[in-house]
């Protein structure tokens, strides 16, 4: 799914007018996909009355198509229109094919309204579209407002379905108006929309689905779009096959050197989730005191033990290290090291080396800058996490001493270490910097939290749409970057890696809560658990 601005997508549709799909077409193809989202929705629950709220714009035009293709197909419709023509050629249709329709200057004290209510199984809201400003007219607030107030009064009030976006969303600033209705399922048409993604009016959206409005494949000011939503067809498609004689070398080795004393957890969730990613095998680097602790939590991966400083991972680790590399698939580094001084030697020992290393160029069209005599090449595919993001930026050029295209992970703090910013700033546009500094250091970067934003060197650029509090535990982070070395050590590139690890995830976070009842109890091994729901479903 792309991502658009509003002024973005009237371009699109412009563009595709002039190249020959006219407004009217995108409008009945908006329609017709609409209905058939109403009618795969319905099937389980044998529902047949929909109600429409519709409004004098575009979504109300596309709220009109549906109702009328719905009453075609045997449901019992209505229509309660807002501001719109009465010879509107789309009223004439709707009311042919039998559909009943109020209109609101006749109900002055919405009794009607109520009536339309009382046997709806669902709702369109199709009152307001993409362009309204902030705040809504009296009428059509009057209306919301009423809505509102119906349902709060019905034992069964009906299922939302928000066409294009809830009205009374800005789909550009992502405010949203008091009396927004909050959306059971938000039908977005050709692309989502920006503000959706945002907060509060996220908090309106629901679920998102998209209609396919027949944009012609070589419309480029759609295709050239960068940014993109990820969901279940996109992530789906990355994951690797598995094939019926497959061994555990065909899925690949994720080393992970991980832990300290003080955070011995975190090497155990990141090497579970790798292996939850579907990893062949997974080896665990990590200080030796930790060793008895963790082996019995993890019987099927294979120990690297590493030389410690008072349980800490210690500078001469790195050589212990280096000689597993040759093995290993993937490498993360990061989760639970702790800051000390000793460890810092040993990530800087790990990156560093002789060789006469040349350009690299990945499988997204990046080609990383010549990297210097010291660099070790043969590291393998590299994620960086937590506390190895920390210590990172305590190294000079330490961008280029990284393996080309490495995966970095920060939370928004972590990223102000790395950057120098506020975490203000970066909070205030996280597309925008993360696609800066990925450009600039010439690696992925997955900025963590509320619409994660994966961001590639070549201006590629994924959200994930989940904000949850699921996810905003101690642990999450090591379960994320452990995901995502797990699928790196299976051939995926970083940046599908990171997607995809990023999705899942996120909709492991919501599960877990969805099991739990609660958001408050979630814990990491929660989500960690829900991994496996998740990935087979996607299979």
């Amino acid at each position: 799914m792309k991502l658009v601005t509003v002024a973005q997508m009237r371009e699109i549709e412009k563009e595709a007018d002039a190249n020959g799909l006219p407004y009217a077409e995108m409008m009945e193809n908006a329609g017709r996909g609409l209905a058939e989202i109403v009618n795969e929705i319905a099937f389980d629950d044998e529902w047949e009355e929909v109600l429409g709220l519709v409004g004098p714009g575009n979504n109300g035009g596309d709220t009109l198509v549906a109702l009328t293709h719905l009453v075609e197909e045997g449901w019992h419709a209505r229509a309660y229109v807002v501001k719109r023509k009465k010879k509107d050629d789309l009223v004439t249709r709707f009311v042919e094919a039998g559909g009943e329709v109020t209109f609101a200057e006749t109900d002055k004290d919405f009794s009607a309204l109520g009536m339309c209510f009382e046997s709806a199984d669902i709702l369109l809201d199709g009152l307001l579209g993409t362009g309204i400003k902030l705040p809504l007219k009296a009428e059509i607030s009057a209306v919301l407002e009423q809505s509102l107030f119906i349902m709060s009064d019905m034992d069964n009030p009906p299922y939302i379905i928000a066409v294009d976006c809830p009205s009374g969303v800005d789909c550009d600033t992502g405010e949203a108006a008091l009396e927004c209705l909050p959306a059971d399922l938000t039908v977005t048409m050709a692309a989502v929309k920006r503000g959706l993604l945002k907060l509060p009016a996220f908090e309106f959206v629901g679920d998102l689905a998209l209609v396919d409005i027949g944009l012609p494949d070589d419309l480029a000011s759609f295709y050239d779009l960068k940014t993109e939503v990820a969901d279940h067809e996109l992530v789906s498609g990355l994951l690797p096959e598995r094939a019926l004689d497959s061994h555990k070398g065909t899925f690949g080795t994720a080393l992970i050197a991980a832990g300290s004393i003080n955070y011995t957890g975190a090497a155990l969730l990141a090497g579970m989730a790798a292996y939850r990613s579907g990893a062949g095998l997974v080896t665990m680097a990590v200080p030796s005191p930790l060793h008895s602790v963790l082996a019995g939590q993890l019987p099927e991966a294979t120990w690297i033990l590493l030389p410690h400083d008072m349980g800490n991972i210690s500078g001469s680790a790195a050589e212990a290290l280096t000689k597993s590399l040759e093995s290993a698939s993937a490498l993360l580094v990061g989760p639970g090291l702790g800051l000390e001084a000793k460890t810092k030697e040993f990530l800087e020992g790990l990156l560093t080396g002789k060789s006469n290393a040349k350009k690299q160029t990945s499988q997204i069209g990046f080609v990383h800058k010549e990297m210097k005599d010291d660099v070790s090449v043969n590291l393998p595919p590299m994620v960086v996490d937590a506390d190895g993001l920390k210590l990172l930026a305590k190294i000079s050029d330490w961008h280029m001493k990284l393996p080309p295209l490495s995966v970095l992970t920060p939370h928004p703090g972590e990223m102000s270490v790395l950057t120098g910013l506020p975490k203000d700033e970066i909070q205030k546009d996280r597309e925008a910097v993360a696609s800066k500094y990925a450009k600039e250091w010439g690696h992925v970067v997955v900025l963590k939290g509320a619409f994660t934003v994966i961001a590639a060197p070549n201006g590629q650029l994924t959200v994930i749409p989940v904000a949850s509090p699921a996810l905003a535990r101690a642990g999450t982070g090591d379960v994320l970057a452990g995901l995502i070395v797990g699928l790196r050590a299976q051939g995926l590139d970083a940046y599908d890696a990171a997607v995809a690890g990023a999705y899942i995830h996120a909709e492991a976070g919501l599960l877990a809560a969805e099991d739990l009842g609660t958001t408050a109890s979630v814990m990491a091994s929660d989500i960690l658990n829900s991994v496996v729901d998740v990935i087979s479903d996607l299979e």
